[in-house]
């Protein structure tokens, strides 16, 4: 098993200047690889890039959806590993915000002494947190997960889900409503997070009309080593939901994931131009990735 890159589908020629800023930001972050291929319609360029040891995909390939705060990604700030976290914290922001839109100030609450959320210059959404060093240690950045609309109420539900679908999945912290909070009910989930294929994520219900909900823009990668994995998630993550093409499908929660083949993945990482056109050529066709037919591209057979 190989942790979960989170992907993120950048608008027009976005996803290397996207990618080099978030690697600015942070200590353990690094552009690690550029690489384009052909798509109908024009050239596809895609990063990868690691902020704060967290690996990340991004993708250009023409106009984008937008992309919605439904998945952003929580940042730790913890004194007992960085004495410098409370002014550090205070750094991003600045950065983040500049030409961004601030979805709650950074200021204190009662769950913090000091938390925003941000969604940048290119759309992507951040929260902030000083956090509270006690407890089990977190990594810097945990993907979180909102559940609005019509899976308002299903956090709670969605992550038993996800811990049973993935053979090292177990629940961390779990904080539900005691009483009815506005259109919030009892129950409901005000934050959770739990561990899945070597990746912490979080995730909270809002039944208020925020006016957005898992899209493609942003989606959740398990890189798979071979034929049987793919068969696995790519039955157990859609079952109810939606398969789609190229490895993507929406589970019954409406959020995107991409089933991907390792070979596809280092193919566009280390093939040269002739390899890449072939594999990704061979990749279009597929709903389902075919390992076998991946490798064959890639080898010229």
């Amino acid at each position: 098993m190989l942790p979960i890159k989170p992907h993120i589908w950048f608008d027009q020629n976005k996803a290397k200047e996207a990618a080099e800023f978030y690697a600015s930001l942070m200590p353990n972050s690094a552009l690690d690889y550029v690489s384009h291929f052909p798509m109908p319609g024009g050239e596809c360029e895609i990063v990868e890039f690691t902020m704060a040891g967290q690996s990340f995909l991004g993708i250009s390939a023409g106009k984008g959806l937008e992309i919605s705060p439904a998945i952003s990604f929580m940042i730790n700030f913890d004194p007992s590993r960085d004495p410098d976290a409370a002014s550090r914290i205070d750094e991003v922001w600045n950065k983040l915000v500049d030409n961004g839109s601030v979805m709650m100030p950074l200021d204190r609450y009662p769950f913090s002494e000091r938390y925003g959320w941000v969604s940048d210059k290119y759309g992507v959404s951040w929260q902030l947190i000083l956090t509270n060093p006690d407890g089990e240690e977190r990594p810097v950045i945990v993907p979180s997960l909102m559940y609005t609309g019509q899976v308002a109420g299903k956090a709670n539900e969605a992550i038993d889900f996800y811990c049973s679908v993935f053979k090292d999945g177990k629940r961390g912290t779990t904080a539900p409503r005691t009483e009815d909070m506005g259109p919030d009910k009892a129950g409901s989930l005000m934050f959770g997070d739990f561990y899945i294929d070597q990746t912490w994520m979080a995730a909270m219900d809002s039944a208020h009309p925020h006016g957005f909900s898992f899209n493609d823009a942003v989606s959740l990668l398990v890189p798979c080593e071979t034929q049987d994995e793919i068969d696995y998630y790519w039955a157990a993550l859609s079952a109810d939901g939606a398969p789609g093409q190229c490895g993507w499908l929406k589970d019954k929660y409406g959020v995107s994931w991409q089933v991907a083949s390792t070979v596809m993945l280092e193919g566009l990482k280390n093939g040269s131009p002739d390899q890449i056109v072939r594999i990704t050529q061979a990749f279009m066709t597929m709903k389902k990735p075919d390992v076998a037919a991946l490798q064959r591209a890639y080898d010229g057979q």
